[in-house]
């Protein structure tokens, strides 16, 4: 009994010591988003760190969209891609870092998205093509950061394989996913990435659910995903 006792005092105290998993929530992780309020983006020509010279303009096609759904008004990417290269902006590392307020006083726009592509790869013997980006949001206003996260995500593209085709098999199954790797389209996998780093986002002005988000459980600031 006096062993019986001892345990469940043990216990007790090694219940004591653990300590809760502390919950982020969007609104302690992107307060200044919250505070600021941004209603408008304008959404910067990518920055292409890779050897893919394409990735530029595929990634630059799927930022739209998703900021759209999230509540913001967003500047139409073919509208201001002109804009930006009259007014030489059409490099976005130029502004990374210095001043907002052009896009501001020009545009009208209260944020500006950047984003840095870091990989652009396709293994074509796995049939997979993988996209690794950051994303930064920053205030046309304060020049503040507002949002800020990265992700890779890996598309699976590989076709069916049947073990017991042998070397032949495999050989064919290779050289199927090398051709399904080449035509697959490019502006998808950038989709899919952009959609899951996005998630986190803070919804906009325009969204029904706007203002109600803020005790929502907050994302890692990178995320590692694969997606068919």
């Amino acid at each position: 009994m006096k062993h019986c006792f001892v345990c469940a005092f043990l216990l007790l105290g090694l219940g004591a010591c653990t300590t809760p998993e502390t919950v982020v929530t969007r609104g302690q992780q992107y307060a200044r988003l919250y505070e600021e309020a941004p209603a408008s983006i304008v959404i910067m020509p990518p920055i292409n760190r890779t050897n893919a010279v394409e990735a530029k303009d595929y990634m630059y096609t799927t930022l739209y969209r998703p900021l759209c759904e999230k509540g913001y008004y967003v500047f139409s990417p073919q509208l201001t891609l002109e804009l930006f290269r009259t007014e030489s902006a059409y490099d976005s590392e130029l502004f990374l870092e210095g001043s907002l307020s052009r896009f501001h006083d020009v545009l009208g726009a209260d944020a500006a998205m950047f984003t840095i592509i870091k990989s652009w790869e396709r293994d074509n013997a796995d049939g997979e093509l993988t996209v690794q980006a950051e994303y930064i949001l920053r205030s046309t206003v304060s020049g503040e950061t507002l949002y800020h996260r990265e992700g890779c995500v890996t598309v699976s593209l590989a076709t069916e394989s049947d073990e017991e085709a042998g070397f032949l098999g495999a050989l064919v199954d290779m050289l199927a996913n090398t051709v399904a790797t080449a035509l697959t389209d490019h502006v998808e996998a950038g989709r899919k990435c952009t959609a899951i780093v996005l998630s986190d986002m803070p919804l906009g002005r325009y969204a029904p659910e706007y203002g109600t988000d803020q005790g929502w459980k907050a994302g890692k600031t990178f995320i590692r995903e694969t997606v068919e």
